[in-house]
């Protein structure tokens, strides 16, 4: 226990020493810490107290630390940098002191000026005001001496006859039924809009006996047709179909007669009636022969002169394509000019002229005199010795090889099947059609196929026989499409066909190309055809055309577009004034009432467009159909005239015949609402601009809180039922100015641009106008065509991503160009900008303009477009090479024209050869 203790005891000792050697640490740090302090706070104060001592001695020039002189301290060698630029900044405060007051002098009388131009502004304003009511009550007065002058005319009211009126006296001869003695004019005023009533073939007797397919295919055609109406109280005409029968002399003459006087608006004679017979399969039934149609007009392929009234009855074309529309991968080209043969035919004929006369009683009646002379052995003969020459490759067939078409006497029969006989047509440059040998056989069903197959193929119809009478030949030039010789020059055919030239025979061709397309290759294109003779003959103007209507989406309009430097800073060029007044639209079509006498051969015979849009002449739209504009779209007269001048006074104003006048700008677009805003943001400023079109192709709406830019003039934005390119040409209702500016969503072009292609558009109104130019090549390794962007001094097509054209191309493209090309641009979503320069220089026969050296227009940085994509060139190669075979040759022309303003300055790369510039 005492060991145990003393170690505790022990252990206590040794910790109390432990904890004194602490604690003696402890006071020496604190000693420590104390004597620095000392050291750090006194130190310095007597060392400051002992220097300023020593300076406050007597001789100051023993003094170190006290403030020197100026000149003593610059004499320290590292200040000397520090004084000079003490000086330097010294004189520049001067001098920056010295402009704020001179600035600040200006700045006074530059407000005195502002105060004298707000005066002036102000009482300018009130000078325009006073002008303004000046013009305002002088437009008031014009007015009224208008209204006193010219009063008003108002359409005549219409005066529709009873429904059982007794009508007129009858001719006293059958066959001497013309307009003016049968035709009832009453029921059709100029302002009736020509109301056609068709009747149900189906509620009569005969109905039943009619072939389904040729009654199918007209109730369909007569469903689309914009004249014909369900009420048969204000008809003017009367419509009713009565062939093709399916099995022929299936209903006697005078069971026919019998219905169609049951008719419910016969009136007793039938007049303003008329009756069709569509020969289709049969080209020998002639329903109509023995039956007395009164005063109804007939429209059938096959009259006897008994029957035929001319000009009032009308000859029709054979319904080829009932329900189908033609294949045009089938038609040939039309070039070459020279195929292997000559001319070529087949026919048969059963019954000669004289066995004709001899058997067929029902004729011999109506032949007076000797019976003609039968040419028929002659012309064999000479054919025969025309082939045998061996001087030209012909081929002449006068027994059918194979089964051949039942026929009329002395008509030649048709050989073999439809397909055989194209195929021989698409090898020959002519082809012979002999007209029946019986002179009172006016017209065929056999000879009018025969035509048909021969404009279809591009064969040059030689029709042997004067006497007869071709389809719609009273309103058709046939001339322009075929040669119709007399039989007895038959020994002369060789020697005519030989001395025609090549440029002769492709315009026949491509005449005849028009005509079929036009008149004869549908169901549609018959019907329309046979009311429109009707229409014309009666001198009723054409229904208006049909335009697009707009369905607008609602949009709000932000502030007022700023202006891209890029755009519209045009140094001292003006560029035209910016309408400040409601838009301006173009003047409208007022002839209506007069073309269809002042241009009665021009609007049948003409292909529409080229030859109604020259200067000095009224803009006059003549499509197939022959409907006419109503709306915008004429422009082509002299309103007053240009004031000469040059320099800044040409700049200032159009001048020319149509001194005043606006476009609209057509903008395509496809969800790019940033691309677009930009776009439309550029248009702030642009001169004579009336509207701008933008076409939203996407079915998804725009956004709701998206703000367009206003720019002075009306945006209106189209919904579209489809995503379609074709939509870019379609002619809306609210286009009224004939100067259309198609431009894509991104392109990228000045103002200056812009204006200057208006102007040359202006002097060339036919053509498209635009800034990137392409051009096709002969790919001949693979005999096809190519579509080529590579820079060239030589051009075809002018992409109408940038290019002004006519709104009157806007109603071609959409009505009137096949609707094979169209449906070709909708499946490659691709070439509608191909298939509008192949429409309009088919119509004009005449290159595109380019304007400004520009060769692309695509604006940087703008999202990717549908023209980056690999597949782009090589559906536009075959775009080309289909569009050729619808039209049947490559319309595009080459140009190495293209005009340049003396204002711009063209920049070519070094590597690159310089083209031509027409100024």
């Amino acid at each position: 226990m005492t060991g145990y203790t003393m170690l505790r005891n022990g252990g206590v000792g040794n910790g109390g020493q432990t904890c004194m050697l602490r604690w003696s640490n402890r006071i020496r740090l604190s000693w420590l810490s104390f004597i620095l302090f000392i050291i750090l706070v006194f130190f310095p104060l007597i060392a400051h107290y002992y220097l300023t001592t020593l300076d406050e001695t007597d001789e100051a020039g023993k003094r170190i630390f006290g403030p020197r002189a100026g000149s003593e301290l610059c004499e320290v060698k590292h200040v000397l940098d520090l004084c000079r630029i003490r000086e330097s900044v010294s004189e520049e405060l001067l001098q920056l002191e010295a402009k704020r007051q001179e600035l600040n002098s200006e700045i006074a009388k530059l407000n005195l000026k502002i105060e004298a131009c707000k005066k002036s502004i102000e009482n300018a304003k009130q000078d325009l005001l006073q002008l303004k009511n000046v013009i305002s009550q002088t437009e008031h007065s014009y007015k009224e001496l208008m209204a006193q002058n010219q009063p008003k005319l108002s359409l005549p009211i219409r005066l529709l006859p009873e429904k059982d009126d007794a009508g007129f006296p009858p001719p006293k001869v059958p066959r001497g039924c013309r307009l003016h003695n049968c035709f009832d004019y009453s029921r059709c005023p100029l302002t009736s809009g020509f109301p056609v009533y068709v009747y149900d073939s189906d509620q009569f007797a005969f109905g039943s006996y009619l072939d389904p397919l040729v009654k199918q295919a007209f109730q369909a055609t007569a469903r689309a047709n914009v004249y014909v109406t369900e009420n048969a109280d204000i008809a003017c005409l009367y419509v009713i179909l009565v062939g093709e029968m399916q099995e022929p002399l299936v209903l006697r003459p005078a069971d026919l007669e019998k219905q169609l006087y049951s008719l419910p608006n016969w009136r007793t004679d039938g007049h303003n009636h008329v009756i069709i017979n569509l020969s289709w399969k049969s080209d020998t039934q002639n329903l109509l022969y023995n039956v007395s149609t009164g005063r109804a007009m007939v429209a059938q392929s096959t009259f006897y002169a008994a029957q035929y009234r001319p000009g009032f009855d009308l000859v029709v074309s054979p319904l080829v394509h009932a329900m189908s529309e033609p294949n045009f991968m089938e038609i040939p080209p039309q070039v070459p000019v020279k195929r292997k043969y000559l001319f070529t035919f087949q026919g048969e004929k059963i019954e000669s002229l004289r066995s004709s006369l001899q058997e067929a009683r029902s004729f011999e009646e109506e032949i007076e005199g000797d019976p003609p002379a039968d040419y028929d052995d002659r012309i064999i003969a000479t054919l025969k010795a025309v082939q045998d020459s061996k001087l030209d490759q012909v081929l002449v067939e006068f027994t059918c090889k194979n089964q051949l078409k039942p026929s009329l006497p002395t008509e030649w029969a048709l050989c073999g099947e439809r397909e055989d006989r194209l195929e021989l047509l698409k090898l020959s440059t002519f082809a012979l059609i002999i007209t029946p040998g019986d002179p009172h056989l006016v017209i065929s069903s056999g000879c009018a196929t025969r035509l048909f197959e021969a404009l279809e193929v591009g064969a040059v119809p030689v029709v042997l026989g004067e006497q007869v009478q071709l389809p719609y030949q009273d309103m058709l030039q046939w001339n322009e499409a075929a040669l119709v010789v007399p039989k007895p020059r038959v020994t002369e055919v060789h020697f005519l066909l030989r001395s025609l030239s090549d440029s002769d025979l492709l315009a026949m061709r491509r005449q005849g190309r028009f005509l079929w397309e036009t008149y004869f290759s549908t169901a549609d294109s018959i019907f329309n055809t046979v009311l429109a003779m009707i229409r014309t003959r009666i001198q009723i103007p054409a229904a208006p055309i049909r335009e697009e209507v707009a369905a607008e989406i609602p949009h709000r309009s932000g502030k007022a577009a700023g202006t891209d430097p890029n755009m519209a800073d045009n140094g001292d060029l003006d560029l035209g004034p910016v309408e400040t007044e409601p838009p301006y639209a173009s003047p409208r079509y007022l002839r209506n009432f007069t073309l269809t006498v002042t241009d009665f051969y021009r609007s049948w015979n003409s292909a529409p467009g080229p030859f109604h849009l020259f200067p000095h002449t009224p803009f006059d739209p003549v499509l197939p159909s022959e409907a006419k504009f109503l709306g915008s779209g004429t422009g082509f007269r002299p309103i007053g005239g240009g004031a000469g001048g040059s320099g800044k006074e040409f700049q200032a104003a159009l001048g020319g015949n149509v001194p005043r006048e606006q476009f609209t700008v057509v903008m395509l677009t496809y969800e790019r609402e940033e691309v677009l805003m930009n776009s439309l943001e550029r248009l702030n400023g642009l001169p004579y601009l009336n509207k701008v079109v933008v076409v939203w192709n996407s079915p998804k709406l725009p956004s709701e809180d998206l703000l367009w830019p206003d720019i002075g003039v009306p945006i209106m934005v189209v919904r579209t039922e489809k995503n379609s390119l074709n939509n870019r040409f379609l002619p809306w209702n609210e286009i009224e100015t004939e100067a259309i500016l198609s431009i894509d969503d991104d392109a990228h072009l000045r103002h200056d641009e812009i204006m200057f292609g208006f102007r040359v558009w202006r002097e060339a109104r036919d053509r498209i106008v635009g800034f990137p130019g392409r051009y096709h090549a002969w790919d001949l390794p693979h005999q096809s065509w190519l579509y080529n962007s590579n820079y060239s001094c030589e051009l075809s097509m002018v992409l109408t991503g940038a290019a002004f054209f006519h709104k009157y191309y806007a109603y071609l493209y959409s009505y009137v160009m096949p609707q094979a090309i169209r449906d070709v641009v909708d499946e490659y979503t691709n070439c509608e900008d191909i298939a509008m320069n192949f429409l309009v220089a088919h119509v004009t026969r005449k290159p595109p303009i380019k304007v400004t050296s520009r060769w692309t227009f695509r604006c940087p940085g703008c999202p990717q477009a549908l023209s980056h994509d690999d597949s782009h060139f090589h559906e536009r190669h075959k775009c080309i090479n289909f569009f050729v075979k619808v039209y049947g040759y490559m319309p595009l022309l080459y140009t190495q024209f293209r005009v340049d303003s003396v204002l711009f300055k063209t920049r070519l790369p070094h590597d690159k050869t310089k083209c031509f510039k027409f100024i």
